[in-house]
């Protein structure tokens, strides 16, 4: 473990503290209804996948009696089974129907808003492209809310380039929750060029959460030496973070887990720091940091605001009592 140092000895740094970051209201969610079946349910509730990519949050959880497991065969048919905040493909939630289980869906409502829309979309004849990450949990449960070959995965602004539909006059488009938003408006303006009449989201599907995460780090990035985002390499809002850091003028920009993975060669080496952290990551990793910091440094700490958020989203009703 290091060291504080003495502080006549400390090299003065400054902190810029990105806002709004860490938790977002569908993370608050997804934590609590976890909490909350296991105070109702008793030990132990399941979950399938990780409730949110982040360790800290899982193993505070698993000390609470939450048992996590890739697929539902791993659950006993008498015991609560949570869903992870990426949501589910529909086939998860007839198999648990058919099984007879209790089961607590802590689908982010902002992921759920793409379901419905990506429904609707399908019930008007269209064919949908969907822009995200192959493999990322979110993706798997939207692309599993149609039937197989409803949906086109668009990854790269070239996947939007090469793309050849079957009737260029009949698509539709949704998108990922945790999305970069340049890269993204990048793709759907070679989408739109493409295929004029594609049929857009009537809100954007990338949630206010990352939205404003990314800009926060926008604002200060091009001031700092280094750049510092708290999130799980599994997390797909934290790595867009790194990204929008380097893009956005961050001379070094790194994700780390928490303050044990600090590399204090690239922070002596840096006069100005900034500071955010992923959707997924609680505020006392953050705090974590700042006190690691200032046990050597002269740290001089500034919170730079770009909005305030006051989101809020109801528990499922049998929670709620």
């Amino acid at each position: 473990m290091d060291h504080p140092v003495p502080a006549n000895d400390r090299v003065a740094k400054t902190l810029l503290l990105a806002a709004p970051r860490g938790f977002c209201a569908g993370v608050d969610r997804a934590i609590l209804i976890v909490e909350k079946s296991l105070k109702r349910y008793g030990s132990p509730v399941y979950v399938r996948h990780e409730i949110v990519h982040n360790r800290h949050v899982v193993n505070r959880l698993k000390g609470l009696g939450a048992v996590f497991v890739d697929e539902l065969d791993e659950c006993p048919d008498d015991r609560p089974v949570v869903f992870s905040a990426h949501g589910v493909p529909k086939s998860v939630t007839a198999a648990v129907k058919a099984r007879g289980m209790t089961y607590l869906d802590a689908t982010c409502p902002l992921v759920s808003k793409v379901h419905i829309e990506a429904a609707k979309h399908h019930a008007n004849g269209h064919h949908i492209l969907l822009i995200g990450h192959a493999g990322h949990p979110e993706v798997v449960g939207t692309m599993g809310q149609l039937p197989g070959g409803a949906m086109t995965l668009i990854e790269t602004e070239e996947d939007a380039r090469n793309y050849r539909p079957d009737n260029p006059e009949n698509l539709a488009l949704v998108t990922q929750t945790t999305l970069s938003v340049d890269d993204t408006a990048q793709m759907i303006s070679i989408l739109r060029e493409r295929f004029p009449n594609i049929a857009l989201p009537h809100k954007e599907d990338i949630c206010y959460a990352t939205t404003n995460r990314q800009m926060a780090v926008k604002v200060i990035a091009e001031r700092c030496d280094l750049f510092l985002i708290i999130g799980s390499k599994t997390s797909s809002n934290s790595r867009r973070l790194v990204e929008v850091a380097s893009k956005s003028g961050a001379s070094a920009a790194v994700l780390i887990s928490c303050a044990d993975n600090l590399d204090w060669g690239m922070i002596d080496a840096a006069e100005t720091i900034g500071l955010s952290a992923g959707a997924s990551a609680p505020e006392y990793l953050t705090d974590g940091v700042i006190a690691a910091l200032k046990s050597r440094y002269d740290l001089g700490v500034k919170e730079v605001v770009v909005t305030r958020e006051d989101v809020m989203f109801q528990l499922p009703r049998i929670l709620r009592a």
